[in-house]
């Protein structure tokens, strides 16, 4: 009879302290499970003992607690196999041993595979995380502030009116009449009564050169009714415009936002602010009629007072070969301005041409009131749909020059 022999432990069956292939022989006809991966060509190291907390992920060949400590795996000391396929399992064992609570190890990168792309995937990822986050914050920032905290914009369409209100006269009027100020010059010609535009935190503010002039003592009002003395800067008579700063210039003010008048069309809605016949902050509204009129006023610092004898002061102005609101005289000037018919009248002049984002377009310069035609009667009085505004780009370009005194300095 012949038996077969085998040494004590050789092949243990049922034995947890076994092969890692308990179950399969080394007789040809003895079936093998087609999920097991093909046995090495000698055995495989034996199973490792861990600590408690530790975790072993097969095939890692290194403990998780990367403390230097190996755990051996199934392929412990042999190449694995590939892992593209397969389905990693691991354990872990409670908490509390070296690698810390509930710490898990990731599993091992095939050679030189996983590794290599594991760079690229970090700065892809940390990439997109970039944008986002620059994205979100660019967006976030401008949606508090509602619009630029500067006084000047390349284009029309910077937002200054809240989201909910945008487009609308009362969101513009709201957002923009705290920078709209009322103007009251003296000089020994008489006196007159225009409007502002605040451009810096600072105290300065844009008006036209007829408005302040040769005054001796000019006085400004905010929107909140508190009046201010102001120094003039610096005028040019060529282009009817002035730049006054406040002596005294409060905190909180709010400079308006120019905008970009090349961008504005025929037929866009705008809103006009000022304080027509001494009336602080009216609120007109139209469109633009025509763009690149030319029109002629008089450069002489006192015309439209004596034209007037005081009062809001009509300004004379020379439009299609013909004269409004009186002579012009001999010295003039013309600049291309904006034309609109939201209702302008004495008192406009220097005040606010508003864009529907709350943009200031142009400053208010001209318009053609009936009641100066000495055959019209006082019934007639008032805006007829005829005025016209000094393009913001104009006064942009300009304010260099009136910072440091002026052309007619």
């Amino acid at each position: 009879m012949t038996e077969s022999f085998r040494r004590s432990g050789e092949y243990p069956q049922g034995d947890h302290h076994g092969s890692a292939y308990p179950e399969q022989q080394s007789h040809p006809s003895t079936p093998v499970n087609p999920e097991w991966p093909p046995p090495p060509a000698y055995d495989p190291a034996g199973p490792v003992h861990v600590e408690p907390g530790t975790t072993v992920w097969p095939g890692s060949g290194q403990g998780g607690n990367g403390g230097g400590g190996h755990a051996a795996g199934p392929y412990a000391g042999y190449p694995e196999p590939d892992p593209v396929g397969s389905t990693a399992a691991f354990a872990t064992v409670a908490p509390g041993g070296p690698g810390g609570p509930g710490h898990t190890a990731p599993p091992a990168a095939s050679a030189g595979k996983r590794r290599a792309k594991g760079p690229f995937a970090l700065l892809a990822a940390v990439a997109i995380v970039a944008a986002t986050i620059g994205g979100g914050t660019a967006y976030a920032f401008q949606e508090l502030t509602g619009n630029d905290t500067v006084a000047s914009s390349s284009s029309t369409s910077t937002n200054v009116v809240p989201t909910s209100q945008r487009g609308t006269v009362s969101g513009v009027a709201k957002a923009v009449s705290p920078s709209i100020v009322e103007i009251g010059a003296t000089s020994n010609a008489g006196s007159s009564t225009g409007s502002g535009v605040i451009i810096t935190t600072g105290g300065e503010i844009i008006t036209n050169n007829h408005v302040v002039s040769g005054a001796s003592d000019i006085k400004v009002q905010l929107s909140d009714g508190k009046s201010y003395s102001a120094k003039v800067v610096g005028t040019d008579s060529k282009k009817d415009l002035a730049l006054i700063k406040l002596d005294s210039a409060p905190s909180g003010l709010k400079p308006a936002t120019l905008g970009d008048s090349d961008g504005v069309q025929v037929g866009d809605q705008v809103v006009a602010i000022g304080s027509p016949e001494g009336l602080t902050g009216t609120v007109t509204s139209g469109i633009v009629s025509a763009l690149n009129r030319d029109v002629t006023v008089s450069t002489d610092e006192s015309q439209g007072q004596q034209q007037n004898g005081g009062g809001s002061g009509q300004w004379p102005f020379e439009f299609g070969g013909r004269q409004f609101n009186g002579d012009t005289g001999s010295s003039t000037t013309t600049y291309k301005a904006l034309q609109t018919d939201a209702s302008l009248n004495p008192g406009n002049s220097g005040g606010a041409l508003i864009d529907m984002n709350g943009n200031i377009v142009g400053i208010n310069s001209a318009m053609y009131s009936a009641a100066s035609d000495s055959s019209s009667s006082s019934s007639s009085a008032g805006s007829v749909g005829l005025g016209f505004a000094i393009p913001i780009n104009t006064v942009k370009s300009d304010l260099a020059t009136l910072r440091a005194g002026g052309s007619d300095s």
